[in-house]
């Protein structure tokens, strides 16, 4: 590369990984006031995988890893960035011990937090490495299990979440070729931190000296107001991105939205002006994966052809905090692999 050019983040290595536990809407209904059709209607949701006993982010976060160097044709990195809302202890960070697990060496590892938009803030961050020239290669990994803090007797938020990880391999590159990161846009509204929260279990709650109620310990979410904002804050920062990358609405092939909601989902398209064909979806399959959603959604669309070298895609991802994110690129020419445990 032309070390006059600016820098750019380029994706040369694409990764998805589930685990191999299965809970289906059947399964659900065996436990909980609940049917497939009312969970398909309001979700778009089948079924999600949950990992087994023993089991937690830092294996998950590792296997999309291994994947994701091996789709780069890489095995090293100069930085791991890992997105997770369920790291595997409150300290240390999850990242390094991913970092030692794939053999990487001592390289810079850390862990960000931002729920389900943790992928395209991790994502800022391994673009922000490269341009600052403090590395050449990052892994970029969005990783949870969810069913460790989802009340499984909660028919709000057992139906909806699932275990997974994805990944992507960033390289130093031309920000005219396939494959690099456009414009970004990141934001957050702390007003509204209580829409989806766990209350127990952090600083706040341990000083206090309060003992947690039934259920603090477990994800809580005010589904109809998330819905609202979710669909707001997506569309805005959609809309920043594409203005910041010079597209029309027409330019856009595909449309990969953080799999939280397929109602959210189509929204989003009918806000933006995108057909609902250029919309993909993994939904109906691993539920809502939190961070790892993004990138499990584009191994999968790659791997089964419905994402192609040189679609203009437009990422777009809103969670907890409230935070939420945007972002462009054009696919590159890469081997994606998939979640191949998936069942049909």
């Amino acid at each position: 590369m032309d070390k006059h050019r600016t820098r750019a983040a380029v994706l040369t290595g694409v990764a998805g990984h589930v685990p191999p536990g299965t809970v289906t809407n059947a399964d659900l209904e065996a436990r909980l006031d609940t049917t497939d059709e009312w969970i398909r209607s309001r979700t778009g949701i089948a079924e999600r995988h949950i990992v087994p006993p023993g089991t937690a982010t830092r294996e998950l976060a590792v296997e999309a890893g291994r994947l994701a160097l091996k789709s780069a044709g890489r095995d090293g990195v100069d930085a791991v960035v890992l997105a997770t809302a369920t790291p595997d202890r409150l300290c240390p960070a999850t990242a390094p011990e991913v970092a030692a697990a794939l053999g990487l060496g001592p390289v810079a590892a850390h862990d960000v937090a931002a729920v389900c938009a943790g992928f395209l803030y991790a994502l800022s961050a391994g673009v922000g490495a490269i341009a600052a020239g403090f590395a050449e290669h990052v892994l970029v990994i969005g990783a949870e299990t969810f069913s460790a803090i989802v009340d499984p007797e909660d028919r709000n938020t057992a139906v909806i979440f699932g275990d997974a990880a994805g990944a992507v391999v960033l390289r130093a590159g031309d920000p005219d070729e396939p494959g690099a990161i456009g414009p970004i846009r990141l934001g957050s509204d702390g007003t509204h931190s209580d829409l989806i929260q766990i209350p127990a279990g952090g600083a706040r709650q341990r000083s206090s000296g309060t003992v947690p109620e039934a259920g603090d310990h477990h994800l809580q979410m005010q589904g109809r107001k998330v819905y609202r904002h979710a669909k707001e804050r997506m569309t805005q920062s959609a809309l920043d991105v594409l203005e910041r990358s010079g597209w029309a609405v027409e330019d856009v092939d595909r449309l990969a939205t953080h799999q939280a909601n397929a109602r959210i989902n189509e929204a989003v398209a009918d806000e933006l002006g995108i057909p609902r064909d250029r919309v993909l979806s993994n939904i109906e399959r691993v539920g809502n994966t939190a961070a790892a959603s993004l990138p499990l959604l584009l191994a999968d669309s790659a791997a089964e052809g419905r994402l192609r070298p040189r679609d203009r895609v437009l990422l777009a991802a809103f969670g907890g905090g409230l935070a939420w994110g945007a972002a462009s690129l054009t696919w590159p020419d890469v081997t994606a692999f998939a979640a191949h445990t998936y069942r049909g």
